[in-house]
This record gives structure tokens, sequence and C-alpha cells, in this order.
């Protein structure tokens, strides 16, 4: 089977600094999703201690732990394409209030599947694409369950409501 240095070497179309220019573009986009999956470990764990049931808890953790396996995969690769090791900081702040909590992982989860797979089709390389196409998958399905929290979280509060006003 033939290697992505294969592609590179051989491709009639290729060019140097295009390749070098998307390497570098890759390797950024890949530390921003780094930090991004960083910051979604912190803020999960924040939710995960103020979630009104355990079911809510049990579910978040859970997806916490989908973030910890795609900061772990986005480390191995961003190591591998650059020979250093990323840096891991919090670039969002995780709202304090429940409601707006789960808010915010939605849209955030909902803006990490486009991202994710604009980083999948500028990659060449197959696992990167792969990985990237997986944590996708992966995101949507988390912005599924925190539509679902809203959802729940804002209809209680409604029904709750109407019962205060009977």
């Amino acid at each position: 089977m033939y290697s992505n240095e294969d592609f590179y070497n051989y491709n009639p179309y290729y060019n140097g600094y295009f390749r070098q220019t998307n390497v570098t573009q890759l390797a950024s986009d890949i530390q921003k999703a780094i930090n991004a999956e960083f910051s979604a470990i912190a803020c999960y764990e924040k939710l995960a201690n103020i979630a009104p049931t355990q079911d809510e808890r049990n579910k978040i953790l859970e997806i916490q732990k989908d973030e910890r396996r795609h900061l772990e995969e986005f480390s191995g690769i961003y190591s591998n394409l650059t020979g250093r090791q990323p840096t891991y900081k919090i670039t969002e702040e995780c709202p304090e209030k429940y409601r707006a909590g789960i808010e915010f992982a939605f849209k955030d989860e909902q803006e990490a599947v486009d991202f994710y797979l604009d980083i999948a089709d500028k990659a060449q390389d197959t696992f990167i694409k792969e990985r990237f196409q997986r944590a996708a998958a992966d995101e949507q399905n988390h912005a599924v369950w925190f539509l679902f929290f809203f959802f729940f979280f804002f209809t209680k509060s409604k029904v709750n409501a109407h019962r205060s006003a009977s």
C-alpha cells in the first residue's frame, strides 16, 4: 500500500509550499480542537456537579469521557504531525447556571461538528480524516443529548410555573 509520502512524491500537482502551508494550517486547527476539548472537559465537570438528576449527571460524565478520548487522539495526531506536544488551555468559560450551561454546551457541540468535518476535509491522511469524522459524529450525538436536557429543563420549569400559578 502507498503511504501519504508516496502521494506527495508522485502527485503531479504536488507543491511543497502548498503542502507545508496545509500542514501548518492543519496543525493550527488541531491545536484549536485540542483546546476546545480541554475546555469542554472542564465545563462538563461543572455541569455534572450541578445536574438536577442522577441520569443527567451520568450522561454528562459519559459525554465527558468521549471528550477525553478526543483530547487524547487529537493530542497524539498533533504530536505526530508537528513533533511537538500540544499546549492545553481553556479557551471558553462555562456558564455557572445549569440551564445556561447546557445551552452553551449544545451550541458548542454543534459548532464542533462543522469544525471537525472541515478538518477531516483538509486532512490528506486517512487516519486523521477518520478520527475527525468520528469525533464529529460523537459531537452531533452530544448535541442531541444537550438539546434533550435543555428541552426537559425548559418543560419542567414551565410545568412548575404553571402549577405555582394555579
